[in-house]
């Protein structure tokens, strides 16, 4: 399949100005389309290299361990990041992949020192924290796909924005309903019950998934809408992107969503989708990285944006950033610049891991503006990031 042979060769109203709500699904700044961007090699300098700060090893006085928690959208790229960075500072990193809605509640209630969502945090939740205000960095992009498991069907199956709503709303309850028929003339999809999966736990890829939903779907969005969690009207559910993964390997004739890496790594089956342009594609670094072409120009100062649906015939439509949750004053001095150090490290140094792993770089316009944030974190007011 074309997907495996590209990525396996190794809510709440009071938005701050120009910060559109999280919790209303498609009004955040979309990406712009210019012209279409490709995947960087792994062996070009990482994004944002020219810049005069660089981590180059251990820093005097700051914490060698941090504790954080949240997303498995990216745990996998998370977990080569941190093993490489303690090599680097000989920093140990305790992260804990519980979801974006456990990261969010964590870093809230000050129980870690960085939180990871794949969602946004809402107005509303950003005015509950008990630490002050919370910066957004972004890390990677990432695809969010459908994964199913039909016995006997080995062509790709295709699918449009209206028979992924229709199966997850619980309206096309067969493999072989005529829409999806429709679509898939020379697959022979069986006269099966479709077993739908979903997230059991608060989670950002969720929170994508919905809201890729409610941009295609006025009737997914007024029922059920985005969010980390959300009452599902059909299927049964699993606990983060590998407890998803494994009930679709289990369940003959299912169909999940989950981060691209965890169905490469199950060796389940990944569906074409019908994007904005009306092309079928695979979920590829490229096509990715399309749907985030012209977002360092258009993200939100808060850098919060959800860029599904993207326009552009090369944009993969199930797309998003993710973002390390951090807050802007911390109080332990020795851990604020650990933080900043390895935030840092993350955006620049930290980007040549992401495409083996299936994640696509940031844009240099992001990572400029993510650099600003960093350097905006204070120890007891005083600036955390030390420039090297």
């Amino acid at each position: 399949m074309a997907l495996v042979l590209g990525l396996t060769a190794c809510g709440p109203t009071g938005s701050p100005a120009g910060s559109p709500s999280p919790s209303q699904p498609g009004t955040f700044p979309q990406a712009s389309q210019t012209t279409p961007a490709t995947s960087p090699a792994t062996s070009q300098p990482p994004a944002g290299s020219s810049t005069a700060a660089n981590i180059s090893g251990p820093f005097e006085g700051e914490a060698k361990q941090l504790n954080g928690a949240g997303a498995t959208f990216p745990a996998v790229l998370y977990t080569k990041w941190f093993e490489e960075y303690s090599k680097l500072a000989g920093v140990k990193v305790n992260y804990q992949p519980i979801g974006s809605g456990g990261g969010i509640k964590s870093i809230s209630d000050q129980t870690v020192d960085f939180g990871a969502s794949d969602s946004p945090m809402t107005d509303d939740q950003l005015k509950q924290t008990k630490g002050g205000e919370i910066l957004h960095i972004p890390t990677a992009l990432g695809a969010v796909v459908p994964t199913y498991n039909i016995p006997g069907v080995s062509k790709q199956v295709k699918f449009t924005p209206e028979t992924l709503v229709g199966i997850y709303l619980g309206d096309i309850k067969k493999w072989n309903d005529s829409r999806l028929v429709a679509d898939n003339q020379d697959v022979n999809l069986p006269n099966k019950d479709i077993v739908v999966v979903h997230r059991s736990d608060g989670s950002g890829t969720s929170f994508i998934w919905t809201d890729y939903l409610s941009n295609v779907s006025p009737k997914w969005k007024s029922s059920v809408g985005a969010a980390t969690s959300v009452d599902w009207p059909v299927g049964l559910g699993g606990k983060g992107n590998a407890g998803v993964a494994g009930e679709v390997a289990q369940n003959p004739n299912s169909i999940g969503y989950v981060e691209l890496i965890y169905a490469l790594q199950n060796k389940l089956a990944v569906g074409q989708v019908k994007n904005k342009a009306g092309v079928f594609l695979d979920p590829t670094l490229e096509s990715v990285t399309a749907a985030a072409a012209g977002l360092g120009d258009t993200i939100a100062p808060d850098l919060r944006a959800s860029i599904v649906n993207a326009p552009g015939e090369k944009s993969w439509p199930i797309s998003s950033l993710t973002w390390l949750l951090v807050y802007k004053n911390m109080t332990d001095k020795s851990k604020a610049v650990t933080l900043t150090r390895l935030a840092w490290w993350a955006i620049h140094d930290g980007q040549k891991y992401n495409a083996d792993l299936g994640y696509a770089p940031l844009p240099d316009g992001v990572v400029k503006k993510a650099e600003d944030k960093i350097k905006s974190v204070t120890a007891n007011r005083q600036p955390a990031f030390p420039g090297r």
